[in-house]
């Protein structure tokens, strides 16, 4: 009887192999213009990035609501005019404001790309902010804060947030119901001559990129004066309080939102793509330690996460889950077990195995296609960084041993320093 010789495929390592670096034009009024070019889609997206986020704004709300109502009438078009010029071309937008920046991100077809950047002008340097729109979204806003208010998740990331970085820090700073009436278009048109300026402003364009496409961004942006650039916010005073542990009781509801933490360094620092590995054996992905226990193990979750972030002027951790109240300070307790461990037993072979492999292959899809390069350029650049960034993370994936794990662990997630927020019925 003759017997059928198989031979396993041979394991290929993954390699996150060359990451182009983005071509860089400069307009002549000095923005940065950041290109990286593929022949593989006939559409373009613009990254329209400006230092305009929370860190910047005096008033709770501020910022977000100038960057709300950008596309809410021009000099030229009302918000209704804007929005049929967006749909006649089929260009769709996105508006962003973070803590540390705000923008608007549009993806537009080729061929219509200087129809779009001459709308893109409108929406962002010629916005009226018109009374009476402003009025409708405050309202609006003010409806879904009073909505969000009832959700225990949404109550425990406020105060994690506010016990990190403290109560009149814009990292830490939370809106109140009175802030709603604060906000007028004074205001939201002194912060928009400030902070969005051209000289405030960096742009990265993706996609389909033909040789005609530098000319229309500096017909359509070129003559705009710089202007002064601002940084009042940017030296604010981070004034959480380490280790602290609050609650917050909100009767009627059926589950405890968890939220532990602490402050943590920025990408800008060597240890930075250590700790995201770290993170990831944790909480950073669905095999976690996290995961398999109180998920998989113990049923006190539907799903838990811990997330290592980095902001322009810290960073944080944070693990987040949602528990029935029954079990919430057994949920607590197997969350610091995991961290004790992570500080005391060195990581398996199979497990360092798993999390590598698991890592390497989401590098890869950070890389997959224009967009996706122009996501993950834009989340390095943001930090004074580039590309080689991907790769120095890419070899600490290879090679971090369990000792350095450790290590890591030890320095930063000391139990006694996490703050640990539990909202929920009490």
């Amino acid at each position: 009887m003759n017997h059928l010789q198989s031979n396993e495929p041979q394991v290929m390592p993954v390699e996150p192999g060359l990451i182009p670096l983005p071509d860089l034009y400069i307009l002549r009024n000095g923005v940065p213009v950041h290109i990286i070019s593929s022949d593989t889609e006939d559409i373009i997206r613009v990254d329209f990035i400006f230092k305009a986020g929370q860190i910047q704004e005096d008033l709770p709300l501020l910022s977000s609501s100038v960057n709300m109502m950008l596309t809410e009438g021009s000099a030229r078009y009302t918000s209704e005019e804007m929005s049929k010029k967006l749909d006649y071309y089929g260009a769709f937008i996105n508006l962003t404001c973070e803590k540390d920046l705000a923008g608007l991100t549009i993806y537009a077809l080729s061929r219509h790309f200087r129809k779009i950047m001459e709308l893109a002008r409108e929406i962002l340097f010629c916005p009226l902010f018109p009374a009476r729109e402003l009025e409708n979204l405050i309202k609006k806003r003010l409806q879904w804060y009073r909505i969000n208010r009832e959700k225990v998740q949404n109550l425990a990331t406020e105060m994690f947030f506010e016990s990190l970085f403290g109560k009149t820090h814009p990292y830490g700073r939370q809106a109140d119901e009175s802030d709603f009436g604060n906000i007028t278009p004074g205001l939201l048109k002194d912060f928009h001559l400030k902070y969005y300026s051209p000289g405030n402003l960096t742009v990265i364009i993706s996609g389909k990129i033909s040789d005609k496409i530098p000319q229309v961004l500096e017909n359509c942006f070129g003559d705009l004066q710089a202007g002064n650039v601002y940084i009042e916010g940017s030296v604010a005073y981070l004034s959480g309080s380490a280790g602290k542990k609050s609650g917050l009781t909100k009767p009627g509801a059926i589950q405890s939102a968890i939220r532990i933490g602490s402050p943590s360094i920025s990408k800008r620092h060597p240890d930075y793509p250590a700790l995201k590995i770290v993170n990831t054996i944790l909480g950073g992905y669905f095999g976690s330690r996290l995961m398999k226990n109180l998920r998989e193990e113990k049923g006190f979750t539907y799903g838990i996460h811990s997330v290592l972030s980095s902001l322009d002027l810290s960073g944080f951790t944070i693990i987040s889950t949602e528990t029935g109240s029954g079990n919430t300070h057994s949920a607590v307790d197997e969350i610091y077990r995991e961290i004790s461990l992570l500080h005391t037993k060195p990581v398996e072979p199979d497990e360092l195995r798993a999390v590598r492999n698991y890592m390497l292959g989401q590098m890869i899809r950070m890389f997959d296609g224009p967009f996706a390069l122009a996501e993950s350029f834009r989340a390095v650049w943001q930090f004074g960084l580039d590309n080689s960034y991907y790769h120095r993370f890419a070899e600490k994936i290879k090679t971090i041993s369990p000792d350095e794990i450790i290590e890591l662990a030890r320095t930063y997630y000391k139990t006694e320093a996490l703050n640990e927020i539990i909202a929920g019925p009490l």
